[in-house]
């Protein structure tokens, strides 16, 4: 009997022929090969791009079909009208193999099924809204979130008929259920969190969040899935996944991207999850670039190393700071001890991570003299990079929110957030004690 070729099932079956990849090496000697590891080549076989070490970049906009047969079977995936999804590339808005690859990798550090990435974490998580909530929805959600999270619930979705109700990040099981029954008497979409929350670093409780909402809708497909922004900690720190959530975003301009020089989203979970995410991405067209897809899977070569590093940084400089008599606090989960929020860190984390917030004794005037200090460390938003960044919410990231809810958040006016990076850190001491000098 004659062997089928790749061109032969393509003629026959329409889809794109492809030189089969080698098969993925996940296993040595039945270990299970880590993230590390894995960063350096999962998801591409150099054979398939002339025997390119790296991935080379594809611009390009759309993709040839082998023939019409091909292209409707494509956008039959595409589409919806066959299960399944999208079979080989179609269209830049759709996918690519710079994303692709991205998204396989991703995937590894929370063991999920499946993986997206976006142009920015913001479009991450409006597309992620807008794929799972319809006007007169109620989107229960832990506080603080980035200010610009809770612009897009409060004030943009809020326009379309979709309410909130939220909880402190701190809450206990009881607090939880008590929000959770109340919004139940209307359709949940969406359970969102964000742990730590921005900028306080207060954690919150998954594991209980799970529990309540498996209490009051059960097993049933009506049940809200849980996603959570898992920024400040993933993946390095805290893998939402195994604790309870169904859907982990990441803004992956910060520590996956981590040297300050690209913007970019993820979207993590279950299949089913990402099949609905996927289909908005599609329709809206908020996929990462390739460009940016491929300056990503050269940052998580070096995620692991990063984040290391800068997390030790960041428990000598807190050591410092917490002695300091400027100080007031310093809220750094390595700190967190005998109390709800220990309990939290002992159960969800494996480590305190490298941003936290800093307490100045005064107010907006003391916390403006520190900042103006500063020689190493840069005053700038975000975090998660090489380099420490400094910045006042209360005054910056989060000068839109009411100040009524920033005082109740503890968003205060003698708090700084710092993100410290992986220079060396008794150079990161002298910097903020030369600083503190002017306070």
């Amino acid at each position: 009997m004659t062997d089928i070729t790749d061109e032969t099932e393509a003629a026959i079956t329409g889809t794109t022929p492809r030189r089969n990849p080698k098969p993925e090496v996940d296993k040595i000697g039945g270990r299970k090969l880590k993230p590390a590891t894995l960063m350096m080549g999962h998801g591409y076989d150099p054979m398939l791009s002339e025997g390119s070490l790296k991935p080379p970049i594809f611009a390009t906009s759309t993709f040839v079909f082998p023939n019409a047969a091909a292209g409707k079977r494509h956008f039959e995936g595409i589409t919806g009208k066959r299960p399944g999804g999208a079979e080989g590339l179609v269209y830049s808005r759709f996918n690519g193999p710079n994303q692709e690859i991205l998204e396989d990798r991703l995937g590894v550090w929370e063991d999920a099924e499946d993986a997206l990435t976006f142009s920015s974490g913001m479009s991450a998580i409006a597309t992620l809204f807008l794929a799972m909530v319809k006007p007169g929805d109620t989107i229960v959600h832990s506080g603080p979130l980035y200010a610009a999270t809770e612009t897009l619930i409060a004030r943009v979705l809020g326009k379309f008929g979709v309410h909130f109700l939220d909880f402190p990040a701190g809450a206990s099981r009881e607090e939880i259920d008590a929000v959770l029954a109340k919004a139940n008497s209307g359709r949940v979409a969406l359970i969102y969190l964000e742990s730590p929350a921005n900028p306080t670093n207060a954690l919150v409780d998954i594991e209980a969040v799970q529990a309540s909402r498996d209490a009051i809708w059960g097993n049933g497909e009506d049940k809200p899935p849980i996603a959570i922004d898992n920024t400040f900690l993933g993946p390095l720190w805290q893998k939402p996944l195994k604790h309870g959530a169904d859907i982990v975003v990441y803004s992956l301009t910060k520590y996956a991207g981590g040297h300050s020089d690209l913007v970019a989203g993820g979207v993590l979970g279950t299949k089913k999850h990402m099949d609905v995410i996927r289909a908005m991405r599609n329709t809206i067209g908020t996929i990462t670039d390739p460009n940016t897809a491929w300056m990503l899977l050269r940052s998580l070569e070096t995620l692991e190393l990063r984040m290391t590093r800068a997390g030790e940084n960041a428990a000598k400089v807190c050591e410092f700071l917490r002695q300091h008599p400027k100080i007031e606090k310093v809220g750094y989960l390595g700190f967190l001890k005998d109390d709800a929020q220990a309990d939290i860190y002992k159960r969800h984390c494996t480590g305190a991570g490298s941003t936290f917030s800093l307490y100045i004794k005064g107010g907006e005037k003391e916390s403006f003299a520190f900042l103006d200090q500063l020689k190493i460390a840069k005053l700038a938003v975000s975090l998660g990079g090489t380099e420490t960044l400094a910045s006042h919410p209360a005054a910056m990231t989060h000068i839109s929110v009411a100040d009524s809810r920033k005082k109740a958040l503890g968003i205060t006016d003698n708090l700084v957030r710092i993100s410290i990076g992986v220079e060396d850190a008794d150079d990161l001491i002298a910097d903020f004690d030369a600083a503190l000098k002017a306070v």
